[in-house]
């Protein structure tokens, strides 16, 4: 009886089934948060409607940077592969927007014509016009780095008189809309070029909400002296540090990201290090893309509520009939004021309102009559999706990231570090002597020999605290020289032959120059005694 009361109660209840992650997010932005975005003009202040692409494209790169700082260089360094339309050089020779992707054969897509392909994540791009349009292509060409990732190749960021020429678009709005939907945003500077020009600064600002995804690069740095090298970090942090508004410190890779032979090779092995941990980055963001299209969803929705509370406050606050102009002017003036009614009413944190500036901005052109009320239904709605729907999807992302194979990007440049002897770290610490037919140990073993019988061994063994009172010396912490006790003992008898002495002290060394100890015994490292055993 009367069956139909509770249904809309008990159809809210009932939890929203997704098959996919990917599919899950579409599912939430179309029916929770998109209708809360129309109500309140969210697309005309703040970021255009997101569609079907964005949630399912491969992650993107984004490179940034004033001219001749190596931005297509470092495409080509990755891919290892000339693509279309490419073209370097010490002028600003790249003018363009382009889209390297993946294509079954070469290929550049025109602007105009990207646009309108409801499978690439550029559609909403047109907003822009035909300037930007004529300025931006997509080169695609067959190629297994691009299978997981494509790459963003932006116009270098102009200094001096060059930066007083209008380039007939908004190119930090342009960079802003790449900003919000990449996955990685990579600053590129040169050794040589640490000026930030008024563009390049701005460029920066229009990615404030983005500090998350920005990673910098020196580049260059085989081209000056470690001394040098060290101002130049130092300055470039400076320089960083006045624009970036963190309390954190930005992450700088130095390096030179291209394939010719290094001209300074003194600091070659922090270069090795800085661009495989840069390596690492990129190859990890098909395996975190979904996770930074939620995030990214979740910011998204905070924002929109933010808004949505600012538009139906400024409505309410207009009159009925007379003075409608006047009191609009007076609203947009006190919009700080609003802001900070809003965030005692609402609780709301001060980091999720908008740019002030840029609010007034677009509010002075908005005809605040056709503004809505507060409708509670939508931002329930999204409160929903937040408290429940979002915590559901982050268990399932967990889910298909254990049924999935590890996905990292293969290929390219990538592919030349990841085994072999030119492997990161490969022959190095406790991978020293890995190729060789003798135990390494054994070259420093008459030393360590002498060591060992100062200790009284019995029935040729040295007991744990007589071994312990040596291997103190080296002021290594506890926890190392346990885990260091624990490797060397191979026969597990609690105590320490000659060999075994040996390969402790090995190990302690091998510590004490900067690298990391295994977490189970290289078999290179096992003492030939116990090999025979085994």
């Amino acid at each position: 009886m009367f069956s139909w009361i509770g249904k809309d109660a008990r159809r809210k209840k009932e939890p929203e089934l997704f098959q996919t992650v990917s599919e899950g997010l579409k599912q939430l932005y179309s029916q929770k948060l998109l209708p809360l975005e129309e109500t309140y003009r969210f697309h005309d202040f703040h970021s255009p409607a997101l569609e079907d692409a964005d949630f399912d494209n491969k992650p993107m790169v984004l490179l940034v940077g004033q001219y001749s700082t190596g931005k297509t260089t470092f495409i080509r360094h990755l891919i290892e592969h000339d693509f279309p339309g490419m073209r370097i050089g010490p002028e600003p020779t790249t003018d363009s927007f382009i889209a390297v992707m993946h294509g079954d054969q070469d290929g550049v897509i025109p602007g105009n014509a990207l646009v309108v392909d409801p499978k690439k994540p550029f559609r909403k791009l047109n907003a822009f016009g035909n300037a930007f349009l004529n300025r931006f292509n997509c080169a695609q060409l067959p190629n297994p780095v691009l299978e997981s990732i494509s790459i963003i190749d932006t116009p270098g960021i102009l200094s001096g008189e060059k930066q007083r020429i209008s380039r007939g678009y908004d190119f930090a709005a342009v960079l802003e809309w790449f900003a919000e939907r990449v996955d990685r945003i990579i600053l590129l500077f040169d050794a040589h070029k640490l000026d930030i020009s008024d563009e390049f600064s701005d460029v920066i600002k229009a990615m404030k909400n983005h500090e998350d995804k920005i990673r910098v690069v020196l580049n260059k740095a085989d081209q000056i002296h470690t001394q040098q090298l060290m101002r130049v970090y130092g300055a470039l942090m400076w320089s960083l540090g006045k624009i970036i508004n963190t309390p954190e410190v930005i992450r700088v890779y130095i390096g030179s990201f291209w394939s010719q032979p290094l001209l300074i090779a003194e600091n070659r092995k922090l270069f090795e290090a800085e661009e495989q941990d840069l390596f690492r980055d990129i190859q990890s963001l098909p395996r975190n893309a979904a996770l930074r299209k939620l995030n990214d969803l979740i910011k998204r929705a905070r924002l929109a509520k933010v808004h949505a509370y600012i538009i139906s406050s400024l409505k309410k606050e207009m009159p009925a009939v007379f003075g409608k102009e006047n009191k609009k002017k007076e609203l947009i003036s006190g919009l700080g004021d609003l802001y900070l009614r809003l965030e005692r009413e609402h609780q709301i944190s001060p980091g999720d309102f908008p740019s002030l500036k840029k609010m007034q901005d677009h509010l002075a052109m908005m005809d605040f009559t056709k503004f809505q009320n507060l409708k509670p239904k939508l931002l329930d709605m999204v409160d929903d999706m937040l408290a429940n729907d979002i915590a559901r999807l982050m268990t399932m992302v967990r889910q298909e990231e254990a049924l999935m194979p590890k996905q990292i990007v293969h290929g390219g440049a990538f592919e030349g570090t990841m085994n072999g002897p030119f492997g990161a770290g490969y022959g190095e610490g406790a991978g020293e002597g890995i190729d060789e037919a003798e135990w390494v140990v054994a070259k420093d073993k008459p030393t360590y020999d002498e060591i060992f019988y100062t200790l009284s061994p019995v029935n040729g063994k040295v007991t744990g605290a007589s071994a312990k009172k040596e291997m103190v010396k080296s002021k290594l912490p506890n926890t190392v020289l346990g885990k260091i006790w624990k490797l060397a003992d191979v026969d597990k008898d609690g105590m320490l032959d000659d060999d075994e002495f040996a390969l402790a002290n090995h190990l302690i060394k091998v510590k004490l120059e900067g690298h990391e100890l295994p977490n189970e015994l290289p078999e290179h490292l096992i003492p030939p005694s116990k090999r025979i055993q085994e």
